[in-house]
């Protein structure tokens, strides 16, 4: 039997100290989550990508009254991304949230599922995707989504 340390890095900040770009792709994601269709959580969350290309999208969560078949805004840019962007490599992601028309005041992170399948594109495309999680007091950065998924299924 042995022990094995995981240790993950996270840098928090203001969005102050962040570069103009980072700062339209979390206005991006902002701007999403208030067009998200929550009906029944109430809570609305928005994501932004960058490609390679200097092109940014933005997606929104999408609730369902069968529960399971809604998707996280994180899984619906990224999808899109991969289906109408092949071509281009992610190089970061934001995430915003807001309920009732507030920005949350911390940051949110992705969802278990959203967390695989973004590592997977990370993956795919041999690249880390950065990620900006916003909140309204601090941005937490974090390099790779390798980071946030360290005993990630894999093939």
């Amino acid at each position: 039997m042995y022990k094995k340390e995981i240790k993950t890095n996270i840098t928090f900040c203001s969005i102050d100290e962040l570069s103009k770009q980072e700062k339209e792709l979390i206005k991006a994601a902002k701007r999403a989550s208030l067009e998200a269709y929550a009906p029944y959580s109430g809570f609305k969350v928005g994501s932004a990508l960058l490609l390679d290309n200097g092109e940014i999208l933005a997606a929104n969560n999408q609730e369902n009254a069968a529960y399971p078949s809604g998707l996280c805004a994180e899984r619906v840019v990224l999808f899109y991304a991969n289906a109408a962007h092949s071509q281009h490599r992610v190089l970061s992601l934001a995430v915003a949230a807001s309920k009732e028309g507030m920005f949350t005041e911390n940051p949110i992170s992705p969802c278990g599922s959203c967390r695989q399948a973004l590592l997977e594109s990370e993956r795919r495309q041999n690249t880390a995707i950065r990620l900006l999680l916003s909140g309204e007091k601090e941005v937490a950065v974090v390099e790779s989504v390798a980071s946030l998924l360290p005993l990630s299924f894999n093939l």
